[in-house]
Parts: structure tokens; sequence; C-alpha cells
């Protein structure tokens, strides 16, 4: 019997629980391993999650400026110049005329201004008014609600310089760029 103890403790002993030792460490690395799979998953769908809900409030948003981004398209494509003078004399019809006067209106050539460095086309307006203070608030307001492709670039203000005819009229010097499509 003594011949057989050590085959018995090596096959029967040792033999079988390296293997069940073996089995053991490869089950316990695969789950390791597959929580460690799972865990990362469920942060990558929780990102996605985020990212998909702040989509759709992204969309939504856009949804809801889509009308407006089709009529400022359709504002943008139209001609600035004459644009300005179509709005400025519809504006001039709301307002007094005594205390409201356009005196002069011209495009500048080339850009020159804000849109001097920027690759998108624009144009120089320069427009010159003579009116009240409130009024030509007003005005400007009206204009640059109507138009919102007009940045203005430079404004001047002066009192009116007529020593026979002293009034509350103001001269008034814009200049706009105007963006374009």
């Amino acid at each position: 019997m003594n011949h057989y103890r050590q085959s018995i403790a090596l096959f029967g002993i040792a033999i079988p629980s390296l293997a069940i030792a073996l089995v053991l460490l490869v089950v316990w690395s695969l789950r390791s391993h597959m929580v460690e799979s799972y865990t990362k998953k469920q942060s990558l769908f929780r990102t996605y999650q985020t990212n998909y809900n702040k989509a759709m409030e992204v969309e939504t948003n856009i949804a809801r400026q889509r009308p407006h981004v089709q009529r400022w398209s359709q504002i943008i494509s139209e001609e600035a110049a004459s644009s300005v003078n179509n709005n400025l004399r519809a504006i001039a019809e709301k307002m007094p005329a005594k205390e409201f006067q356009k005196t002069a209106f011209e495009r500048t050539a080339g850009k020159g201004g804000l849109g001097a460095n920027a690759a998108q086309n624009s144009s120089q307006l320069r427009i010159i008014f003579r009116g009240t203070y409130r009024t030509m608030q007003r005005a400007f307001l009206e204009l640059e609600s109507r138009m919102p492709q007009l940045q203005l670039q430079e404004m001047r203000i002066e009192p009116n310089q007529n020593p026979q005819n002293p009034s509350p009229l103001l001269n008034f010097q814009v200049t706009y760029t105007a963006w374009e499509k």
C-alpha cells in the first residue's frame, strides 16, 4: 500500500486540486472581466443617454427657430442698400416728418470696418439723418429690428449748426456693416 500513496496523493489530490484551482482562477478572471465590461458599458450607456437628451433638447430649440432662420436667410439674401432704403421709407411714414429726415445715403465700395477681416460678404452703408433724439432712437430700433444683418460700426451725433433757426434737431451720421450672403 505504500506504493500507491504517492500515486493517490499525486493523481487523487494534487492534480485535481490544481485543476480545480486553475478552473476557479479562470472563472474568477472571466467574472472580473465581465463585471468590468458591464460597468464600462453602463457608463457608456449613461453617457449616450445624456448626450441623446442634450441632442433632443438642441433639436427642439432648432425646430422652434427654423422659421426664423428661413426668414433671416431670406433677409440676408436681399441686396442690403435697397433693403435699407425700403425699410427707411416705411419707417419714415410712421415718424413725424419734422423730426425725421434722411439727408444722405451712400454705399461704400469694397469691404471695410468690421467686414474687412471676415470671410462673410459684407458692405458698408453710411447714412446721414436729421431728427430729434427720441425719434431717431425709435427709427434705429425699428431699422435694426427689421434688418438683423446690420451691425452698427460708427455713430456720430452733432447739434444742428443753423444759427438763424435754432431747433432741437440733431445731425446723426451712422455707418453700418451689412452682412450679405
